[in-house]
């Protein structure tokens, strides 16, 4: 039978927009007390945003915490009162000016579920039209167009390197193979 921790306690040490700093603390099986410390957000969307004949779009971003650029699926925070759907939609635009005409829930993750709660929602993006990017002024996103094997190889060669983006790709991999 596994053993399971009984929370007894939940405290915010901290809060921004963006996500809550937590501590927990529980009960372990023998009776005795612990502490866990953790980071909580509203949830997150990744978009794959596919063009005619299979063309892929991702971005390219510089990361703030690992100081280099990042080749990534489109992605972004959920605000309250915004289902995954709509912000997923508005991150597309946003970030690659796509607009789909279909877009396809794939799945679900928990990136980093051992220190993060933040469900990451996955959809395919059958676009319908592209435009100009809508950024904020804190991003700064050049846009790469590659086909699945191209992704393939640019996991293996570690130039695709973010987590979260070879998770998304694990989900919808599948639909590609012909």
């Amino acid at each position: 039978m596994p053993k399971h921790l009984k929370k007894l306690s939940e405290e915010i040490l901290h809060e921004n927009p963006w996500w809550k700093y937590k501590h927990d603390t529980y009960e372990k099986p023998n009776g005795e007390t612990g502490d866990y410390y953790y980071g909580e957000t509203p949830s997150v969307v990744m978009i794959i945003p596919v063009l005619e004949e299979e063309r892929i779009v991702l971005t390219l971003q510089h990361r703030y915490l690992v100081d280099k650029q990042s080749i990534e699926f489109p992605a972004g925070g959920i605000k309250p009162d915004i289902t995954a759907l709509d912000a997923a939609k508005q991150e597309l635009l946003e970030e690659t000016g796509c607009i789909a005409r279909e877009m396809v829930k794939m799945g679900t993750f928990e990136p980093a579920n051992g220190f993060v709660k933040d469900e990451c929602h996955v959809f395919l993006a059958h676009v319908a039209s592209q435009g100009s990017q809508h950024l904020d002024d804190t991003e700064e996103i050049e846009l790469l167009y590659r086909r699945p094997e191209e992704i393939d190889e640019m996991i293996r060669k570690n130039e695709i390197w973010d987590g979260e983006t070879m998770a998304a790709w694990a989900l919808v991999h599948h639909y590609f193979l012909h």
